[in-house]
């Protein structure tokens, strides 16, 4: 039978994710709204994200952060373009993100001394052969693929070279061993439910002095550039963004920040969303006709949860339409570039009650498509 409960919110779109419960445009302050973003107002609002970004990620002393152009894409680009070149790449993926970053490293970027490790859905690669003198590229969570890179003792903590990490649905949804990142990237789109267009970029000490001390051999945009002459833009993490940011935009990240400090900080939501995915957990245990991507537990994704069905590629599209159709599930189908099944959002700003709701609708639409 048709449940009779349905999701409050029945949106668990993995990016633009959902934003926080009880969001509301009326809470956002709105007195940097047709402001300078170089105004005495506007780079204080800048400059309070970056503080209060880095204050509740608890970012080691030293580690800087950047607002930036382009998403997490134009953060990633930045850092590749800025930064790699002096010495040979490894390049680990899993997913289609990962590979479009070991495709520009290869066909835009042109470096020839750069290795590719690779790993189908589902699966991670050989971490083992990352060289601590190599710099390294890789997701943290592979967002269209629902698995995540599940320790960080693989990488080097004696490594002559960069590690690069593309985190943006990891980051304050699971613990960054930040000690073993120098550049990290995100956008606040994805976990905090943030609106798009907008960067992140954490660099570490040793991101800063590459940065000072070395050039790409490149032509490099000005919207790329992380350096000049030698020395860091500090703009950049000062609240002094390359281009114009939305202010808008801004305000609804804080409004976001602030939700995580009073829930109780970075714990409670890496908590949050484990929860939501327990709840997926024993719903998976309980029904032989869903299972995760991800092929063992301990790499299983905690924010972009993708799942495959007994079910054919036309069958999983009439499920996600029923769903769709019944406001119970919006913009679950799997990505583009990933096998036929479904993905469910369940970060923090997810609530478990939701997922909970979900479940017997999931079973609803299972069997009505597969019924057909």
């Amino acid at each position: 039978m048709k449940p009779s409960i349905k999701p409050a919110n029945p949106n668990f779109s993995s990016g633009p994710c959902t934003k926080r419960p009880g969001y509301s445009l009326a809470a956002l302050d709105t007195s940097s709204l047709g402001r300078s973003h170089r105004s005495k107002l506007g780079k204080a609002k800048l400059q309070l994200a970056i503080t209060e970004t880095a204050r509740l990620l608890e970012l080691p002393e030293g580690y800087r952060v950047g607002i930036v152009p382009g998403s997490d894409t134009g953060a990633m680009e930045m850092a590749m373009w800025s930064l790699l070149g002096e010495r040979p790449v490894d390049v680990f993926a899993w997913e289609s993100f990962g590979s479009g970053w070991a495709s520009d490293i290869a066909k835009q970027l042109k470096l020839e001394a750069a290795r590719s490790f690779t790993a189908p859905y589902g699966q991670l690669p050989d971490f083992s052969q990352a060289k601590a003198d190599h710099d390294v590229v890789f997701t943290w969570n592979g967002t269209t693929s629902g698995v995540k890179v599940n320790n960080a003792d693989w990488i080097s903590d004696a490594r002559i070279g960069l590690t690069i990490c593309d985190a943006t649905s990891a980051v304050f949804a699971m613990q960054m061993p930040w000690e073993k990142l120098d550049v990290t990237t995100f956008s606040w789109q994805k976990v905090l439910g943030g609106e798009g267009a907008h960067g992140v970029i954490i660099l570490s000490p040793r991101a800063v002095a590459r940065l000072e001390s070395y050039t790409p051999p490149w032509p490099m945009p000005k919207i790329f550039l992380l350096a000049k002459g030698g020395k860091l833009i500090e703009g950049i993490f000062e609240g002094a963004t390359i281009n114009t940011p939305s202010m808008l935009c801004v305000e609804d990240y804080l409004d976001a920040l602030k939700w995580v400090d009073d829930i109780g900080g970075l714990s409670a939501a890496v908590a949050k969303s484990e929860a939501n995915l327990k709840v997926f957990s024993d719903f998976v245990a309980e029904n032989d006709w869903i299972d995760f991507l991800a092929e063992s537990a301990d790499i299983c994704s905690n924010t972009s949860v993708c799942f495959q069905l007994k079910a054919t590629e036309d069958q999983v599209k009439a499920i996600v339409k029923l769903l769709d159709a019944e406001g119970v599930a919006y913009d679950i189908g799997a990505y583009r570039d990933a096998p036929a099944g479904l993905r469910v959002w369940c970060g923090a700003t997810v609530e478990q009650s939701d997922i909970e709701a979900l479940l017997p609708w999931l079973t609803w639409a299972y069997q009505t498509a597969t019924a057909a």
